[in-house]
């Protein structure tokens, strides 16, 4: 059977409350700002002209968090045929190999996201093509922005000054944004590691959900009992 997340500890538990804040948070506000530009659209016959780009930022930003949020409450659907069939003892060993195997992707991809968000913030790129040897000199982006969508004035020079060398932003920075590659990325290696321990030390079966059909229908049987 599935297993249910539960936080053993205040930081755990404030950590995933969080997390849920943070998700449900991002989905009203893309709620919210799709249905107020419907109603200035077909009412109105105006709209908000950085109301698209600012969804499709919380939707990256939904994706990226939630990928990780999965891992941790073993919510990723895959296919449990073949390792139903083993022993417990094989079972966890193909548990630890799959979990080193996402560890490893995992860490490649924080490189990856890392270097890539790095020049929009003014920082520098690691050297080497698989394993990070380094940091290496890189050409500054941090005067990149967003297409439409504006910030507070003092907001934009405050980060002027402090990553695009004094000069104010007219829209928000890309590297804003784009810091959920890093951020989202980083919790989903810690995420994997965690389930790769919990895998070694007994607390979880696998990293994907289990016979999440059969939990469903046991939540619902009462309601086909006769009265």
């Amino acid at each position: 059977m599935s297993q249910r997340y539960e936080p053993r500890s205040a930081l755990a538990r404030a950590i995933h409350h969080a997390e849920e804040t943070l998700i449900a948070l991002i989905l009203g506000v893309m709620t919210l700002v799709t249905f107020v530009n419907v109603v200035l659209r077909y009412v109105f016959n105006s709209s908000l002209i950085w109301g698209l780009e600012v969804t499709l930022i919380l939707f990256a930003w939904l994706v990226l968090l939630g990928m990780s949020y999965a891992v941790k409450v073993t919510a990723h659907l895959g296919v449990d045929a073949v390792i139903n069939m083993m022993r417990p003892g094989p079972r966890r060993v193909m548990g630890l190999l799959a979990a080193a195997l996402c560890i490893l992707y995992a860490a490649l991809l924080m490189k990856g996201a890392w270097d890539y968000w790095a020049p929009f913030a003014g920082l520098e790129q690691t050297g080497g093509r698989w394993f990070p040897t380094g940091f290496i000199q890189t050409r500054d982006r941090a005067f990149y922005e967003t297409d439409q969508v504006p910030m507070a004035h003092g907001l934009a020079v405050w980060l002027g000054n402090l990553v695009n060398q004094g000069e104010a932003y007219d829209k928000l920075p890309r590297f804003i944004p784009y810091f959920i590659l890093p951020f989202g990325v980083g919790l989903l290696l810690i995420r994997f590691v965690q389930a790769g321990i919990g895998i070694a030390l007994g607390k979880r079966s696998a990293l994907i959900v289990s016979h999440e059909a059969e939990d469903q229908v046991a939540d619902v049987a009462h309601m086909n009992k006769d009265d």
